[in-house]
């Protein structure tokens, strides 16, 4: 609303580019966010869609000024967590544990809160502190039946900490539980689970050639009938066009009708061997 009309349009067309492609092409998507940036570049709602096209690209220096300077802009915090993130991406996961122990995760709605514990587990992941990154995904929201739009990635982070930790029959326990709350489908638990439980996917139309098949001969008599299919598809053709009584008569290009040749002449007569021998004796 800041902007004048015929700016603010093409602003937001762009915005538009960055939003529909950042999950197929974030490359593209990325390069959206630039056109926007370099228009509008003190409006909030840009340098946020600009931080998130740069952490798609994994450029998390470029991501974190960009949401540095949208929360400048807001004053609101719900762009924490990300910007934790982006310290780890950065390979400072001991500065993602700090902001996870700032006042301004408090302000964060519940939605906020889990995924600043989600990036806190990370980091401590990152640290090698596997343990710890367990006891820090247990809380309130993990034990919780009901499903929220952060259960399954709860859930999901939860298991493959356990598996990271050895602890795998406590991982298929919560591979499981992401599977009942991952309703889209949108995370691999199932393919996990099957993983550990030893379920080998074999594709049933397609694989490799059984051993007692000869390959070679298969492919000598595919050559064969497809050239027995050749030669009946040219016949076909003469009989098709060699009708010189037809107004529309074409003959083939290099045919014996375009040659001239008497095809007779490479007919070779078999006689009868009696009427030889009668005719050798007479």
């Amino acid at each position: 609303m800041s902007l004048p009309k015929g700016l603010a349009e093409e602003v937001s067309r762009n915005l538009v580019m960055v939003a529909r492609l950042i999950d197929e092409d974030p490359e593209q998507a990325y390069a959206y966010s630039r056109i926007a940036l370099r228009l509008a570049s003190r409006v909030a709602a840009v340098r946020e869609a600009a931080g998130f096209a740069a952490y798609a690209t994994q450029k998390y220096s470029e991501a974190l000024a960009e949401f540095r300077a949208a929360k400048r802009m807001t004053g609101s915090v719900e762009l924490w967590p990300v910007m934790a993130d982006c310290e780890r991406g950065l390979g400072r996961p001991e500065r993602a544990l700090a902001m996870a122990g700032e006042p301004e995760v408090q302000k964060l709605d519940k939605a906020g809160q889990v995924e600043m514990r989600l990036v806190a587990a990370g980091a401590r992941r990152d640290m090698g502190q596997l343990d710890a990154a367990i006891v820090t995904l247990q809380s309130p929201e993990l034990a919780s039946n009901s499903v929220q739009p952060w259960t399954a990635r709860l859930r999901y982070a939860y298991a493959d900490a356990l598996l990271a930790a050895g602890r795998e029959d406590e991982a298929r326990e919560w591979f499981a539980k992401t599977v009942e709350a991952d309703k889209d489908g949108a995370m691999d638990a199932s393919d996990r689970l099957a993983e550990l439980d030893g379920v080998e996917f074999v594709d049933a139309l397609g694989g490799d050639e059984p051993d007692d098949i000869d390959i070679d001969a298969d492919d000598e008599d595919d050559e064969q009938d497809a050239a027995e299919v050749a030669a009946a598809e040219r016949a076909a053709d003469q009989a098709e066009y060699y009708d010189e009584d037809d107004e529309e008569y074409e003959p083939l290009e290099g045919s014996a009708a375009e040659a001239d040749v008497d095809v007779t002449d490479e007919i070779a007569v078999v006689e009868d061997e009696d009427d030889v021998r009668d005719r050798d004796k007479a």
